[in-house]
C-alpha cells in the first residue's frame, strides 16, 4: 500500500536533454530537495530507452517509489515501484492481474466520468490544475473544480498541471495529499532547490 508521504512532491521527468545520466542526477538532486516519489514520463522514448531510464532512475534515487507512465512492462522490466495509467489506459482491475501485488497504481482524472474507472487505484492525479505546456487543454480546471473532483476519488489525490511553490499551498488546501511538477521540477536549473522550495509550501500550507 502506498503511503501517503509519497504523494507529498512528485517529480514527473521531463526530457532526455542531458541523457539519461543527466536525468538520473536531476531526479537524485530533486529528491534530495525533498522531492518523495519520481514519475518517468517519457512519451516520445522507445521502450528500450524508458526501461535504461528507469533502472538509472532507480539506481540514482533508491529511498523513494518510481512509478512508470503508461507502461507496465517498462515498470516491471525496470525495477519501478508501480505504474502510472491514463483514463484512457487499461483498466485498474486488469492491471491488478498482471502485476504484482506490491505494485502501485495511479491513474489520471479530468472529469466526473472517469472517476468510477479510478476505483481500486491506490491514488489519483487531477488536472491540470493551472495551465500547463504539457496538458493538451489550454486552460486549467481550476482549484474548486479540483476540490469538486478530489471529494469524490475515495483515494489520496495528487494535484497536476501548472503547480509551483507560488500556487501548492491553494490545492493542499482543497484536499490534495502531494503536488506533481515537471518543468517547475526536474525543468528546472536547480532541481534541489526547487524542490525545497515546493517543501516550504507545503508546510506552510498544512
Amino acid at each position: 500500500m502506498l503511503d501517503r508521504e509519497a504523494l507529498r512532491l512528485v517529480a514527473i521527468t521531463d526530457s532526455l536533454r542531458d541523457g539519461v545520466e543527466g536525468l538520473a542526477s536531476r531526479a537524485s538532486a530533486a529528491v534530495r530537495g525533498g522531492a518523495t516519489m519520481i514519475q518517468l514520463r517519457l512519451p516520445d522514448e522507445s521502450p528500450r530507452v524508458l526501461v535504461a531510464a528507469a533502472r538509472a532512475l532507480r539506481q540514482a534515487a533508491p529511498d523513494v517509489p518510481l512509478v512508470v507512465n503508461d507502461r507496465a512492462d517498462v515498470a516491471l522490466a525496470g525495477g519501478a515501484d508501480g505504474v502510472h495509467v491514463g483514463g484512457d489506459g487499461l483498466s485498474i482491475a486488469a492491471l491488478r492481474r498482471i502485476l504484482p501485488a506490491r505494485f502501485v497504481v495511479g491513474v489520471s482524472v479530468g472529469d466526473d466520468d472517469e472517476i468510477a474507472g479510478a476505483r481500486g487505484a491506490d491514488y489519483v492525479a487531477i488536472g491540470p490544475v493551472f495551465a500547463s505546456s504539457s496538458a493538451t487543454t489550454t486552460n486549467g480546471i481550476g482549484v474548486e473544480r479540483f476540490r469538486t473532483l478530489a471529494a469524490g476519488c475515495g483515494v489520496p489525490v495528487l494535484a497536476v498541471g501548472g503547480l509551483s511553490p507560488e500556487n501548492a499551498e491553494s490545492v493542499l488546501a482543497a484536499g490534495a495529499a502531494g503536488v506533481a511538477a515537471i518543468s517547475a521540477l526536474l525543468g528546472a536549473a536547480d532541481p534541489m532547490a526547487a524542490a525545497r522550495a515546493f517543501r516550504g509550501s507545503a508546510a506552510s500550507g498544512r
